[in-house]
């Protein structure tokens, strides 16, 4: 299932993408696409209902973030073997780890905000993972069933705000409209190998990363696995699992983002984002 949050900001409804590409709307069904949604019980429940009897949403509306009031936003680094050698890094032993301010999550069509003294705004598409429930001390063997589904992340970045400021990363990962997700939740069941899916970004048509998910150097298992060692995984939580080369920053000469700048980016069968450039308020 292709599951969805619809709506004006603050305001979304929770929705589904039918076979013929139709908005349908699930409010008779569930409350929200969250973390009281995603659990297997759950997603039994939505896809065992007679889809055809919901109503279809026939006017244009906005895509929301495909998960609604998540607790934490995990994201991981350097998680391709080609993204460490463009950036000159090790090719890591264990998940590089820092999270994202969920504050930062918009839907995958806003617009990103340039902010105030930004002058290194980068792009990184990523694959998402979706836990379903509760997670602690798993094995790896186990761990594919804590996940709900995958979605597409953009792991928007300013490198001066990243790298040249307090030694931590998340100055650079957390501000307002860094953390695009969606259009869909994509059930786990869904997605026959997340570790062979295509993954591309184009910024003003031009495509700068463009690559597969079988390049990560840790698969969802693995890194479902390793967290759950360190922190308990709630349902609704998302993983960003890293971005493939490509990124402005490994260019030669790096390439960042201005005001006015059109990015587009997606992932084999999870969808596709699209983002203008906009000026800090």
């Amino acid at each position: 299932m292709k599951l969805l949050r619809f709506g004006e900001p603050g305001k979304e409804r929770p929705g589904l993408l039918d076979s013929q590409q139709q908005i349908r709307d699930l409010s008779s069904v569930v409350d929200d696409i969250n973390g009281d949604s995603l659990s297997a019980e759950s997603l039994a429940k939505i896809a065992a209902f007679d889809i055809e009897s919901l109503p279809v949403v026939s006017n244009a509306q906005r895509f929301g973030p495909c998960v609604g009031s998540v607790g934490k936003f995990i994201c991981i680094g350097l998680n391709y073997v080609d993204h460490c050698e463009e950036t000159g890094a090790p090719v890591p032993t264990e998940p590089v780890v820092f999270t994202k301010a969920t504050s930062a999550i918009t839907g995958p069509d806003d617009g990103i905000i340039k902010p105030r003294g930004s002058e290194k705004l980068d792009w990184e598409v990523e694959m998402g993972i979706v836990i379903g429930r509760e997670a602690k001390y798993v094995s790896e063997a186990d761990a594919e069933d804590y996940i709900a589904g995958y979605c597409v992340v953009h792991d928007v970045s300013e490198r001066g705000f990243q790298l040249e400021r307090s030694g931590q990363w998340d100055l650079g990962k957390g501000c307002d409209t860094f953390g695009p997700i969606g259009p869909y939740l994509v059930t786990r069941d869904a997605v026959k190998d997340p570790l062979n899916l295509n993954i591309w970004l184009t910024v003003n048509g031009k495509t700068y990363q463009n690559s597969n998910t079988k390049n990560m150097v840790f698969g969802p298992a693995q890194l479902v696995s390793f967290l759950s060692q360190y922190m308990s995984l709630q349902p609704g939580d998302i993983i960003s699992t890293g971005t493939p080369p490509g990124v402005g920053l490994g260019q030669k000469p790096p390439v960042y983002l201005n005001v006015g700048d059109k990015v587009e980016l997606g992932i084999e069968g999870l969808g596709e984002q699209s983002q203008k450039i906009l000026p800090s308020p």
